[in-house]
């Protein structure tokens, strides 16, 4: 559309309003009730313009074809300068703090408070216009979030924040007139209510009345850095503002621009940065002296080493040793790792923690369509009409793609949630199927049948891209609702209802979790479900969004994308492809190894059985997150060498012959690949602590002291160089990521996007088909029995990540103290359980002590607990059963028994 905004023509985009306009023409006016990540509310008067010969509110004026706009007629100031007038009467003397000359949005604005300041010093409102009573008190409870309830001036935004954005419905507004003020919706101590913590609410407030503890507020910061970069913690890939003064963390904020979080983050992403300077930080390498660790210098740390690892070569061969990288480094710390276990020491043996989650999903859906990632952008996701989420609860694992999805499905898209527990977004949905832990592929078949059966199949799809209809047919005939009923737990009817839901839709979408990927036949669950989009056709060249997976750590994609794996290279080239191996020889110039390496359940089996004679761990905990942690145990201490480069002395540091302080992802430079494919940069924000270093910097080092130069001297050459390698990543450089921001891959061109959406003309598989699969359902490797009568399934809750070991470092401790066994009010009744009460959680291969939580948020015969707090021990009571295809372990079906510890 073309408006005119005192006089001067406009163009914008069909739907806006005029305040869209208003800001196109370069004219700024105030909007001390708006927010762009918030829908209008019109409320505060402020936004004053004259249109279709009315004084009208900008934000919430649909604007026109041919408009004319008024906006900087002295009589229109005026109306807005009373407006503003008014609403700074009823706060107390002080509230409006003097403000610096009038100047663009800056990061006052950004961190909350100094919104009103600086629309009265444009305006002209004196400070002493405030002559409020005041006197209505503050609430500190909240460990990340202050509520001064005298600067309250009841503009929503906060509310409007918490409901249509994050989704918590956690906040309202209470009182009457003057007296309107915001308060947790649960009455009481904000720290008592149901606040999240994302933080949505302190970046909005334009007043100061909700601050972070710590941050001076209302006031403008010019001495402060920004800094850009991804989040850390899980894969959504959130872009954050890290400002920082003088080496020090201020605040982290969401980058308003940010391509998946878009102004939004968790309390981890937002707040829980204080681990970077704990006092427990490492900062000097340690090396095992007498049995004991002590502090040592870098060189007598790569010494040992290097000595360490000539020893294994020599008495066992290349193969005798092997590396875990990290889904929490980088791109290019995980391409240098397995570079050099490949050209240094000569072995594949390089494995990454995927493998502990998701590599089911890299051979699920590579075998289903070609490449190992999700089929489809998460922008896409959204739109689709109809959600099948299974196996995933992201309101607590991936809090903002959680908010993202919560938001669809309260404005009428349909959700099939798939989940053993009423958690989440499964409070939400149209039908919730609630199977056996377990059961997953005999649930996915009875839904395909039900396609099949009642004509819901893309035929022609089929016909054209899909290969297996045949077998697949056969197979689902013994997969009917009835049946599927008594493997599964999940009524006749609700099948039906489920299929005929995700059948019908017009543009369905598939979302899943580890809920899928961690069991004996995860792989199968992968194929069974990539089964449903096959068959309705909506993948890639048909209609609709696909499958995918919501990766768990922040750079677990990446990790695998970058060769870390004992089978594959850069670009996910197989060691046995001849081809695959040329290229990467040519660039490294030397032979790669082409026997497949060990997997990280077969290096811990190694190790006790005598044959690896060192093992180099990066960034894992696995003593305290690998399952049967007992037996993980016993591999660390057969092992001679143990190398473990770590933030904090760990679980698995404790144990390690050499400790190397490591870099966090505050203090890295380099990219990151999310959930949905996306290369996103990391940038350094503060100095490394004493004499911590980047993992990149550390496998250089290890290679310098055997000898050897690894090359790509800067994080920006290592991507360089396996762009060299990978055809996918051809055109990926840092120059570019600056430049254009976050890639997804495929990217073989540099003057060409990268692909979002995969297989919009052919599937990757060698004949450009999908692939359906005819796998039959498997039992779990354990099912309760007289002695073990309930089921464990772990996870994670919201305020913490993996084994808490930087979240428990921050005050998010004070927001989720412990490991608690949720379970059913029934099953609480027969082991004489009250709620708080200590329980001794018994399987056979081990125990954990945790506290109990009485829910119905949990089936009756399911417990659930998560696995942040490494000394309640809970990974010695999962098995080791694992996927047949992949090894990931069986994390969601572990049959145990309870035990009361009375206090």
């Amino acid at each position: 559309m073309r408006v005119r905004v005192d006089g001067v023509p406009v163009e914008i985009a069909e739907g806006a309003s005029l305040l869209d306009a208003v800001r196109a023409a370069g004219v700024d006016v105030p909007t001390l009730c708006h927010d762009d990540r918030l829908p209008p509310a019109g409320s505060c008067r402020t936004c004053l313009v004259r249109a279709f010969g009315h004084v009208v509110a900008a934000c919430v004026t649909p604007a026109s074809d041919g408009a004319e706009i008024e906006v900087a007629a002295e009589e229109l100031r005026a109306l807005r300068r009373d407006a503003v007038e008014v609403i700074v009467s009823a706060l107390p003397p002080g509230a409006v703090p003097p403000s610096p000359a009038p100047s663009p949005r800056g990061l006052e604005d950004d961190m909350g408070g100094g919104e009103l300041a600086q629309v009265c010093a444009e305006l002209g409102v004196a400070p002493d216009v405030a002559r409020g009573a005041g006197g209505r008190g503050r609430d500190d409870s909240h460990p990340y979030i202050r509520l001064d309830r005298d600067l309250c001036i009841a503009c929503g935004r906060c509310v409007r924040m918490c409901a249509d954005v994050q989704g918590t419905f956690a906040l309202t507004l209470t009182g009457r007139g003057a007296d309107t003020v915001v308060a947790p919706g649960t009455g009481g101590a904000w720290a008592d209510s149901d606040c999240v913590a994302c933080g949505g609410c302190v970046t909005t407030c334009p007043t100061g009345a909700l601050t972070e503890p710590g941050l001076p507020a209302r006031a403008p910061r010019p001495d402060l850095t920004r800094t850009r970069t991804t989040c850390g913690y899980c894969g959504v890939g959130c872009s954050l503002e890290v400002l920082t003064r003088d080496g020090e963390i201020t605040a982290v904020l969401p980058d308003l621009d940010g391509p998946v979080n878009r102004g939004h983050a968790c309390v981890k992403g937002r707040f829980a940065h204080g681990f970077v300077r704990s006092p427990e930080r490492l900062t000097r390498p340690l090396v095992r002296r007498d049995g004991r660790l002590e502090p040592a210098s870098w060189a007598e740390a790569l010494d040992r080493v290097a000595r360490g690892l000539r020893a294994a070569v020599a008495e066992g061969g290349p193969d005798a040793v092997a590396a875990i990288s990290s889904a929490r480094a980088t791109n290019e710390e995980n391409y240098l790792v397995q570079k050099f276990m490949r050209v240094v020491i000569g072995t594949n043996n390089v494995d990454n923690c995927s493998r502990l989650c998701h590599a089911p999903s890299a051979a699920g859906l590579t075998a289903s369509f070609g490449l190992a990632g999700g089929t489809d952008s998460f922008d896409d996701v959204e739109r689709a009409d109809c959600l099948l989420l299974v196996g995933a609860n992201p309101v607590e694992a991936h809090p903002v793609v959680g908010a993202r999805l919560l938001q669809r499905v309260l404005r009428g898209t349909r959700l099939i949630a798939v989940d053993p527990r009423a958690v989440g977004l499964a409070r939400h949905a149209d039908v919730h199927l609630r199977p056996h832990p377990g059961t997953n592929v005999a649930l996915f078949h009875g839904l395909a049948h039900v396609l099949l059966a009642e004509g819901l199949a893309d035929e022609e799809f089929l016909r054209l891209h899909a290969a297996g209809l045949p077998e697949l047919t056969g197979l689902l005939a013994e997969y009917p609702p009835d049946r599927v009923a008594v493997l599964t737990g999940v009524p006749a009817a609700d099948v039906v209802e489920a299929a005929r839901l995700y059948g019908r839709a017009e543009r369905p979408a598939i979302v899943y979790g580890l809920g899928v990927t961690e069991h004996l036949h995860g792989t199968d669950g992968v194929r069974a479900l990539a089964n449903l989009a096959i068959l309705r056709g909506a993948v890639g060249i048909g209609r609709g969004y696909g499958v995918n997976p919501l990766r768990g750590q922040n750079n677990v994609q990446g990790a695998s994308d970058m060769g870390a794996l004992p089978d594959s290279l850069p670009g996910y080239g197989k060691v046995t492809d001849p081809v695959a191996t040329a290229r990467a020889a040519e660039v490294w110039g030397v032979p790669v190894p082409t026997r497949p390496g060990l997997r990280i359940p077969e290096m811990f089996a190694a190790a006790r059985a005598g044959r690896l004679g060192a093992l180099w761990i990066i960034g894992e905990d696995v003593c305290a997150t690998d399952p049967d942690a007992t037996r993980v145990a016993e591999a660390l201490d057969a092992c001679p060498l143990v190398v473990c480069q770590e933030l904090f002395l760990s679980e698995t540091a404790r144990r390690a012959d050499v400790v190397l302080p490591a870099a966090s992802w505050l203090e890295k430079d380099g990219t990151f690949v999310n959930f949905d494919r996306r290369f996103q940069r990391v940038r350094p924000a503060l100095p490394l602590p004493g004499e911590a270093g980047t993992d990149f910097a550390a496998v250089h080092a290890v290679a310098a002291a055997l000898g050897v130069d690894l090359g790509c001297v800067t994080p920006a050459d290592a991507l360089a160089e396996c762009a060299r390698v990978a055809p996918m990543f051809a055109g990926l450089s840092h120059a570019r990521l600056d430049r254009e921001g976050a890639i997804p891959w495929p990217c073989p061109d540099p003057d060409r996007p990268g692909e979002a959406t995969l297989y919009r003309e052919r599937f990757a598989t060698p004949d450009g088909r999908a692939r359906l699969a005819a796998v039959p359902y498997l039992p779990p490797g354990e099912s309760p029995d007289e002695d073990y009568p309930l089921v464990l399934v772990t996870g994670r809750r919201w305020a913490h990540y993996n084994s808490g070991s930087m979240t428990r470092r921050t005050d998010n401790l004070r927001l989720d103290a412990e490991d608690r066994l949720d379970l059913h009010p029934s099953d609480a009744v027969r082991y004489a359980l009250r709620d708080g009460d200590p329980v001794l959680v018994e399987s056979r291969h081990g125990q954990a002590t945790l506290t109990a939580r009485l829910t119905d948020e949990a089936a009756q015969g399911q417990v659930f607990c998560s696995f942040h707090f490494p000394s309640s021990q809970v990974n010695t009571v999962t098995s080791g059963h694992s996927d047949t295809e992949t090894s990931c372990p069986e994390y969601k079906v572990t049959a145990v028994r309870l035990k009361p510890l009375r206090k």
